[in-house]
């Protein structure tokens, strides 16, 4: 005990982050999923006896929902196009705005980065207009090709694509601003050994850039497939979810069946089992990870 309080403060100096953590996320996770093994709705929140405790029931009852089911598709569809689009976009930017520092390149970094901290429903307004079927801007440059109007948000696989646009946009700015920040901390020297070698650009891209880059590439790619397996805002505000179910995603289910149709046990079931699949997901990719080599 003596010890303990010889060694109290480093304890003391992460104690108001560790609080913070319980209390915040650590216990409400606890207490979700608790909430999941019951049948918990709006008349439970006003009288606790009115709750039962019924096993696995709603987990059962997920997998045979076919909403739910559609919604898994959905967010599979989401992540396997999305998530390659948004990082090779972001490493191609960096790499062309880290060929210049002047007022030029510093403008378009500033470009590029401003979807990412701009409002999600001014976004939205604007998008709206855009992918509009009959006035909005996308199908008044195709009709100079003769292309008939296309249904941007009228038809689900159409829609799914036109939100996965909206959502490579509005994402490339921080991983944009990541990749940059690895390119600057390359050391010229490498570069210079290898124009000794006779190594033109191309080779050099291969060879020595994109090696170096892995660490930034990994963490961009692990961060970038957790934040698409909880898609939510882009199908919120601009389809709700429809057509169809077409845009559900499983996060946007989750939403809807706790907060709007007041089933809180059955959406805790559903965010547990997002949650199982961002987990394993993660998992698997630092499996899949090549072993460090030092370079």
């Amino acid at each position: 005990m003596n010890q303990l309080y010889k060694n109290r403060h480093p304890y003391m100096f992460i104690a108001p982050a560790v609080i913070l953590l319980a209390v915040f996320s650590v216990i409400p996770i606890g207490v979700a999923l608790v909430i999941s093994f019951t049948d918990m709705n709006l008349k439970g929140l006003a009288d606790w006896s009115s709750i039962s405790f019924i096993g696995i029931e709603n987990y059962k009852q997920l997998f045979s929902d076919d909403t739910f089911l559609k919604s898994i598709y959905n967010t599979f569809f989401y992540v396997i196009i999305g998530v390659p689009l948004v990082i090779i976009c972001s490493l191609s930017i960096a790499l062309l705005l880290n060929y210049g520092s002047n007022w030029l390149f510093t403008t378009f970094r500033a470009v590029y980065y401003m979807p990412s901290i701009t409002n999600i429903i001014a976004v939205a307004v604007i998008w709206g207009y855009l992918y509009n079927t009959e006035y909005g801007l996308f199908n008044y440059l195709l009709s100079f090709l003769s292309v008939e109007n296309i249904p941007w948000l009228g038809e689900p696989t159409i829609a799914k694509i036109s939100l996965i646009i909206l959502a490579v946009w509005k994402g490339i700015g921080i991983n944009m601003i990541i990749f940059l920040a690895a390119l600057q901390g390359i050391p010229k020297s490498y570069y210079e050994a290898a124009e000794i070698d006779g190594a033109n650009r191309i080779q050099m891209l291969f060879h020595v850039t994109l090696p170096l880059l892995r660490y930034a590439t990994f963490f961009v790619s692990v961060t970038t497939l957790i934040g698409w397996m909880q898609f939510f805002e882009e199908p919120f505000v601009m389809t709700e979810g429809g057509p169809l179910n077409g845009t559900m995603s499983i996060a946007l289910f989750i939403y809807k069946e706790g907060f709007q149709f007041s089933q809180f046990g059955y959406a805790a079931a559903g965010s547990f089992v997002l949650f199982a699949m961002i987990i394993i997901v993660t998992v698997l990719q630092f499996k899949l990870r090549k072993s460090d080599t030092e370079y």
